[in-house]
């Protein structure tokens, strides 16, 4: 593989200035001058993510249509999408993909991020951010007591839903094609999962 041929990763910014990587904090975080790049805290570890692709845009805008439909009809709450900061402690900040916040969570809606655990995260995952999404972040969730994460494999087309248990995540199932979601979260979501996959530029004319 050639370095033209290298896959955009999710890495350790270890070149932004601020604390030494370790010690990590939102407000070092929220200090940081805008750059137009995505940046997340794990255990107070700086990472920088690659820009999204328009299909990974796409998905995730499916996965927010549906949802904010879902959740406004039942009056749950609120439906966030990236980018939008999620604090779960001081030395974990996220910007998930898309997120889930209920009412009875408001105080948790800061003025500019929000503080504590949301309901449900979804995640769509790259190749370059696979490692990220399914072992930095599912310790890191499940530390901080999101009640769902569902990681959306665009290349499978499928989704897996992770509910939390006893302060670890167990997996319900991957789910594809006409199949719905188990969701506890988001209970009679009636979408299928190939429907967050679909994508307008993908229909005849």
């Amino acid at each position: 593989m050639t370095t033209t041929d290298r896959l955009p990763m999710v890495t350790p910014a270890d070149d932004v200035p601020g604390p030494k990587q370790g010690e990590w904090t939102y407000s070092h975080y929220a200090a940081l001058p805008d750059d137009g790049k995505r940046y997340e805290i794990v255990n107070g570890v700086l990472y920088m993510s690659p820009s999204p692709t328009w299909s990974h845009q796409d998905i995730v805008g499916a996965f927010y249509r549906y949802l904010f439909a879902h959740v406004k009809s039942a009056k749950l709450g609120g439906v966030f999408m990236a980018p939008l900061d999620v604090e779960l402690s001081p030395y974990n900040t996220f910007q998930p993909d898309v997120v889930v916040l209920f009412k009875k969570s408001r105080m948790k809606l800061h003025r500019r991020h929000i503080v504590g655990p949301p309901e449900l995260v979804v995640e769509v995952v790259s190749p370059g951010s696979q490692t990220h999404d399914r072992f930095r972040k599912i310790a890191a969730y499940a530390r901080g007591g999101i009640q769902e994460y569902w990681i959306a494999d665009p290349s499978a087309q499928t989704v897996e839903v992770l509910a939390l248990e006893g302060g670890e995540y167990h997996s319900l199932g991957v789910y594809e094609g006409e199949a719905t979601l188990p969701s506890m979260i988001v209970p009679g979501l009636a979408v299928q999962v190939e429907q967050f996959f679909e994508s307008v530029w993908d229909e005849d004319e």
